[in-house]
């Protein structure tokens, strides 16, 4: 009898310590991001040089213009994510609040003398060296704030009042997005990504379901009525003229839907296989600023239908790793926050593909990753240093 005690004790102090190992942090990394991240920068890297080497010739004096740009940008931003993952994201609760606030106060600073416009908008910020697009940061701001209102509100994200709250702050980052910068598609995103949050904390989706529902039916509507009562001319909004160009393109093709018949073209005559790397013709002019918004038109007529889906392969293993990250997550604040940049990254590239291939009006969004641009791959790759900094702190059975 005590022989069967003493085995019995000691099968219990075993199990015992089996628990805690179990409950212990593994040094993990997720390589797999990172290789993915990589990836897609230097692809999209290989793809800027070749859409935009003939205009930057041209216009520049040098084939490498946007290339070395970015291509320094990206290497330094890679270097800044990896250093982003050392440090604990859980610092991020205490500052939540000041990055809301300088979110908007950066995009309130458009309005000043400080603001900078390009390309007929004023959505830029000239603080001596540093010129970025304050909206970008915004971003960040809502994907860190609402996690940390969630997990602070407990069981009150459940009710009428926790939701409206959460609405009324990524809401309002969103329409300081739209008044300060006039950047509609990044208050959309901004507004999506809230609404995305607030889905993933609340346990009930039938509200979710009757809400969108509601949503598409007045969008569909209301394209009905524009496509039945409303004519395009030169003295209409900008938004109705792309809504109007994107449901007729044919009919303005010489004008307002010049950019997006000739990436429909660069599309089609890619076939599935493409003219092959650096062949494009469409690029050569016909395809405005190709290396912004309409590259994935380019890549599709230089690698065909098959470098498109590629491409897609890539931001959807992308996206698979954030949400195996957002599944193992240590704790609430961490799966949120990168279910926000899984929410954004998907967003993006959605929206611009949609546009590109016309099943959408234009909105502006770079291909994240790919298309030219600064301050977008800045943050980009922020969000990924976030997400690996979560990663490193997930907990698994041994």
């Amino acid at each position: 009898m005590e022989n069967t005690k003493s085995q019995k004790k000691s099968y219990s102090t075993a199990s015992s310590k089996s628990r805690a190992r179990r409950k212990t942090k593994t040094d993990y990394y997720d390589y797999s991001l990172v290789a993915v991240i990589v990836l897609l920068t230097c692809f999209g890297l290989i793809m800027l040089y070749s859409t935009s080497s003939y205009m930057a010739q041209i216009n520049y004096g040098s084939d490498m213009y946007f290339f070395k740009k970015q291509a320094i940008i990206s290497v330094a931003c890679i270097i800044m994510a990896l250093i982003i993952s050392r440090i604990n994201y859980r610092i991020l609760n205490r500052f939540s609040t000041a990055l809301y606030v300088a979110a908007l106060v950066l995009m309130a600073l458009v309005k000043t003398p400080l603001g900078q416009s390009s390309h007929g908008a004023q959505r830029w910020l000239n603080l001596g060296p540093v010129q970025f697009q304050p909206a970008e940061l915004a971003k960040i701001a809502i994907i860190v704030c609402l996690p940390y209102m969630i997990v602070h509100m407990g069981k009150k994200v459940r009710t009428l009042k926790g939701c409206m709250v959460l609405a009324v702050v990524g809401g309002g980052l969103a329409l300081a997005a739209y008044v300060f910068t006039d950047n509609l598609s990044t208050a959309i995103i901004i507004f999506c990504i809230t609404a995305g949050l607030i889905f993933v904390a609340h346990p009930d989706i039938k509200i979710f379901i009757i809400i969108a529902g509601v949503v598409i039916a007045l969008a569909v509507i209301g394209v009905i009525f524009l496509n039945a009562t409303v004519s395009v001319d030169g003295s209409g909004s900008f938004r109705l003229r792309r809504i109007m160009v994107w449901l007729h393109p044919e009919e303005y093709a010489d004008s307002w839907g010049y950019q997006t018949i000739q990436a429909l073209y660069a599309i089609g005559s890619g076939g599935f296989f493409g003219r092959g790397l650096g062949n494009s013709i469409q690029k050569l002019g016909s395809v405005p600023e190709a290396q912004n918004d309409m590259i994935f038109s380019i890549i599709c007529e230089e690698l065909g239908i098959f470098g498109g889906l590629i491409v897609l392969m890539l931001y959807a293993y992308l996206l698979y790793r954030l949400f195996v990250i957002a599944q193992n997550a240590p704790d609430m604040f961490g799966s949120l926050m990168v279910s926000g940049i899984f929410i954004h990254i998907a967003l993006q590239v959605i929206l611009n593909i949609a546009v590109v291939v016309n099943l959408m009006p234009n909105t502006g969004v770079t291909l994240p990753f790919i298309s030219y641009g600064g301050t977008s791959i800045v943050f980009l790759m922020a969000e990924m240093g976030l997400a690996l900094s979560v990663a490193r702190q997930i907990k698994f059975e041994e």
